[in-house]
């Protein structure tokens, strides 16, 4: 009689390794290397004990942003309103403190303002949705920096208190404390992306939007909930902003939407939706953040920059989609 041997576990494959050394995460770990040995070739003062501790201060307000814009993009939608939200937010949270109430008051009341604002977005695409979702945020985009502009003008606000500055030029013991606080939000984003069903409805949603309707899922509830996500980390990161800054003006923020967007992208984040990972766009951020600060120690023109990020950003979208057309044909 023949004796049939169950495998209870699965045996050493070399294309599982393969698949998991050749993923796109692995390849902006090489990028960040890369940009970090270029620039301190470039530049002797680059490697300064100080500057990957203190560096990220320049530009993690951002990137409070990025962790909802990739949640907004692996639905399949856009977002190009958050820096419009981020400038309204940041005047907004002057105005109010300059009025007489406390700036703890001003803070909560810019958060509750930017989650307003972002839900403005999803109700607006829930309600209408054979309007692209580009075109409802470039509405509300010109809308809310419209606001801005109209509440100030073009006078700048200012005059905060002294421990206001402590959120963007503070450490607690040897690390910023911006670094600290997006650290726990990209751990909690991280989490609800990967470990809970409303990342996997995302996930569905961004494959196949109609599927998701039919089996009964409350699609409308999840493209309001990203909005207003997206709208208080953008109020977050005006509080980060404005800290930096010491005083806020309406024209703030200006390009942050599409600096968000190609950190997403970069990423790996799928522009077609139900695609990426948190830990692609994370790299992302300080791939950037690192290659304009190293450039910028060198005096290379912010023209020059934006060159250097479009191509980097071009050629990672190509790459991308070789990827996906060699995974189809094997």
């Amino acid at each position: 009689m023949d004796t049939k041997i169950l495998a209870t576990q699965r045996p050493w494959n070399i294309m599982r390794v393969k698949n998991f050394l050749f993923q796109w995460e692995w390849l902006l770990v090489v990028v960040f290397i890369v940009i970090n040995v270029i620039n301190s070739l470039l530049s002797p003062y680059y490697l300064d004990s100080n500057t990957f501790l203190n560096t990220p201060r320049s530009f993690l307000d951002k990137a409070f942003i990025v962790l909802p814009m990739m949640l907004v993009i692996i639905l399949g939608n856009i977002d190009i309103s958050v820096g419009s939200i981020v400038a309204l937010n940041s005047v907004l949270m002057a105005v109010i403190y300059n009025a007489g109430l406390p700036m703890g008051a001003a803070i909560v009341a810019a958060l509750l303002i930017g989650a307003a604002l972002g839900g403005i977005n999803g109700l607006l695409q829930v309600k209408f949705p054979e309007l692209p979702a580009m075109i409802i945020t470039l509405s509300t985009m010109t809308i809310y920096r419209g606001l801005a502009y109209v509440i100030l003008q073009d006078q700048a606000s200012g005059g905060f208190p002294k421990w206001f500055s402590f959120l963007a030029w503070g450490n607690v013991g040897p690390f910023p404390l911006i670094c600290i606080v997006f650290v726990v939000a990209a751990l909690i984003f991280g989490l609800v992306l990967h470990c809970t069903s409303f990342g996997r409805l995302v996930y569905g949603m961004g494959n196949n939007l109609k599927a998701c309707k039919y089996s009964g899922i409350r699609t409308d509830r999840i493209i309001l909930t990203v909005g207003l996500l997206t709208g208080l980390m953008s109020a977050v990161c005006a509080v980060f902003l404005t800290s930096r800054m010491g005083s806020t003006r309406p024209n703030i923020a200006q390009g942050y939407e599409l600096d968000v967007i190609a950190m997403v992208v970069l990423g790996g984040v799928s522009t077609s939706g139900g695609a990426g990972r948190i830990a692609g766009p994370l790299l992302a951020i300080f791939i950037i953040g690192f290659l304009n600060y190293g450039l910028g120690l060198v005096n290379v023109s912010a023209q020059m920059i934006l060159i250097v990020l479009g191509l980097l950003l071009v050629m990672s979208v190509l790459i991308m989609n070789l990827r996906t057309i060699g995974k189809k044909s094997a």
